[in-house]
């Protein structure tokens, strides 16, 4: 499509990005990655080229990213049924490991090379390394999911510091030498808290919080901390977008300005949310507190 555009045009809107450019060069942002925009291999390949323009501007961004249909495919192949409690991934001593080997190796190493390939520099790590997610067990019907206890986000500075875009596979470990199998959402909530992000991005496969699930037109653009408690409430937040509502609040309670729940089917919605006035999803946000500090 750019092709298309005069090289006026071209200009134009490289000027309309540089307010946008210059608030969030040198700032940290989040980006939770997965749903279809991880299958689809256009896609993909659009988010990798986003998160490298964002990189070569400044932006230091930070990948997380999760893998459950790579991990659903291993196990078939290997005869093993997957089984969900509660949304889930019930995680006995076998599929640890096999989520390991797919989060960490698999699917990680995969996206480090494609960033590496759009010209960007590139590190994965996971949970495991540096002791970056410490977990304990979240529930016993469960098996190896984890809780997160605590982060030490060192790692992930040293990364940034030495200019790597960290990749970081949501796979959790404790003192006693067990692997847990982390939620990616909850995982990168507590990261970008422990980084004080400008931004976590949470990428899925709706447009957003919509007041009427089945009606893409009824997106809600912003709520605040307080309002999501009340949608909830009314119903209009449910099912799986309740978790991931929790995880926003979880998030700016850990020191996230704010967060986006964005369709991460829309091809380049990553810059249309950092680069442009529309924006895209819904900004979760504690813009009522702080407008009260700002009057004290």
């Amino acid at each position: 499509m750019i092709n298309s555009f005069s090289n006026s045009e071209r200009a134009e809107v490289l000027t309309a990005a540089l307010p946008y450019i210059k608030r969030y060069t040198g700032k940290i942002v989040v980006v939770k990655y997965g749903g279809n925009a991880m299958i689809d291999e256009n896609l993909k390949q659009q988010v990798m080229e986003d998160i490298v323009l964002l990189w070569l501007i400044g932006v230091k961004v930070v990948l997380v990213h999760g893998g459950g249909p790579e991990i659903n495919d291993l196990m078939t192949r290997l005869g093993k049924k997957a089984e969900f409690v509660d949304g889930l991934r019930v995680t006995d001593k076998e599929t640890v490991d096999i989520v390991q080997m797919v989060l960490a190796g698999k699917v990680n190493k995969t996206l480090v090379n494609l960033l590496e390939t759009k010209g960007g520099s590139a590190m994965g790590i996971s949970g495991m390394d540096g002791q970056l997610i410490v977990a304990d067990f979240k529930d016993e019907r469960l098996g190896y999911v984890g809780e997160i206890k605590k982060i030490n986000i060192q790692p992930v500075y040293d990364l940034l510091e030495k200019g790597y875009i960290p990749v970081i596979s949501t796979v959790g470990c404790d003192m006693a030498g067990n692997t847990y199998n982390i939620n990616g959402d909850t995982a990168a909530a507590h990261i970008a808290g422990a980084l004080n992000a400008e931004r976590l991005i949470m990428m899925t496969d709706i447009a957003g919080i919509l007041r009427d699930k089945d009606d893409p037109s009824t997106l809600i653009p912003e709520v605040t901390v307080d309002e999501a408690a009340a949608l909830r409430a009314e119903g209009v937040i449910s099912g799986g977008m309740i978790p991931k509502v929790e995880c926003c609040v979880e998030a700016i309670r850990h020191g996230v300005e704010n967060v986006i729940i964005m369709d991460g089917r829309v091809p380049h919605s990553i810059l249309m949310e950092l680069l442009t006035d529309e924006g895209a999803g819904t900004m979760v946000t504690n813009r009522a507190k702080e407008a009260s500090e700002d009057d004290e």
